[in-house]
Order: C-alpha cells, then structure tokens, then sequence
C-alpha cells in the first residue's frame, strides 16, 4: 500500500461551517486501535480546525472526497442530511473483468443485503437472514484494456461498510488492488484500491444551499 505522503491534508473548500477534503489512499479517515493508527484525516484536519466534526469516512485504501462539520450544530445539520438521503455520492472503480449492464449508459443495481462477517473481521458479507438492506447503482464508464478490467461509476444508495467493495466481488467484479475481496492475481495489477469518491453533493450545514463538489480520480 502506497505512503499516505506528507502533506498534512488537501482542503478543497472552506466556511465556519464545512469542510470539504480530498483523502488520499493509505490514509485513515479517524484514528485507528492502537498507537501506530493515530495518524489520520480528522487528526490532520483539528489540527488546523479544532472544531473540525467527522460526518462520514472513507475505508484506508480509498480516496476522494470527505465533508467534515465546524461545531456540533453543522455536525447535526449534517447527519440529518445522511439520514433523509439529502447527501449523494458518486466513485469510480476499475474492476476486475468485463463487466457490462446492458446498453450504453444504462444503470445497472446491486440490491444484496450486507453484515460482517464476524469470524473475519473487518470483511463483510452478503447475508439474506442478518443482512443489513444494501443497495449499489453502477453503469460502466470504459473498458481498461491495460489491466484487463472495466472503469465503472458506482452510486451507494444505501452507506454500509465496504458496500461498493462486497456488491462488486458480489458480482464477480471485485476491485482491483482489493486485498480483502479480489483474488491475489486482482490485487497484483493495481498498486492500491482503485476506488476514488469523486462527487460529493450535500445541502450547506447553514444555508440549506446545495453544494456540489468534484475530484477526478488519480488512476
């Protein structure tokens, strides 16, 4: 896995409200157990914003775009926003294969239920007895030749962990450089998880204004 590298963070946006961040893989998003897992996101962020509030996070090895809250208020704001799916994400994956949907641009959906996978934690599963309702939207974006695979845009409609991870192996399409979910041969032609947030839209934690950011992926 790829150094997180020493720039403290990249901010992409401001106000006395919000924070909008781009992570870069191999970094956490909030301190880990253990003394070698305090380096993180948020550590990074209250350094220079001590008011800085996580609201949501990306896995280690994904990148892309991160909103943090200034003060509880925003911080509240903003998780009602989670909670009545006022807050939409889109990423970008190259998988495994050649996956297709159907047509061009046409959407494809994953709808498998997900739990941890206690025994092999932190890897989840699909599971239709425990399961957690989990929902994926996907469309393929271009063939990539070059590592035998497919450049997808993916859209969680639900938010569980590792979700657009398991629904891909799910499929058998799992991202490469996966080291939880794709085979070793998968893992080998990527030099990280090929996974990047690339658009954020949310309402503005004050104002109510819609907001909407971007961030091409490095890959």
């Amino acid at each position: 896995m790829p150094p997180a590298g020493a720039a403290a963070f990249e901010l992409l946006y401001a106000d006395d409200h919000l924070l909008v961040l781009n992570k870069p893989s191999g970094l956490l998003s909030v301190p880990g157990r253990g003394p070698d897992k305090q380096d993180c996101l948020s550590a990074r962020v209250q350094r220079r914003y001590p008011d800085a509030l996580i609201v949501h996070r990306l896995d280690m090895q994904t990148s892309g775009l991160l909103a943090m809250a200034r003060g509880i208020a925003a911080q509240r704001a903003i998780n009602r926003s989670f909670e009545q799916r006022q807050v939409h994400k889109r990423y970008q994956a190259v998988v495994d294969g050649q996956a297709c949907v159907g047509g061009d641009d046409e959407w494809g959906v994953i709808d498998l239920p997900l739990e941890l996978d206690w025994p092999n934690r932190p890897k989840h599963i699909v599971d239709f007895e425990r399961g957690r309702p989990s929902v994926t939207r996907w469309r393929v974006l271009a063939p990539d030749v070059e590592r035998n695979g497919t450049r997808l845009e993916l859209e969680p409609v639900t938010g569980r962990s590792h979700q657009l991870r398991v629904h891909l192996q799910a499929i058998g399409h799992p991202i490469l450089g996966d080291d939880l979910y794709a085979n070793p041969e998968a893992v080998a032609r990527a030099p990280r998880l090929l996974l990047h947030a690339c658009e954020l839209h949310l309402p503005h934690p004050l104002s109510g204004e819609s907001m909407a950011f971007s961030s091409p992926p490095p890959f």
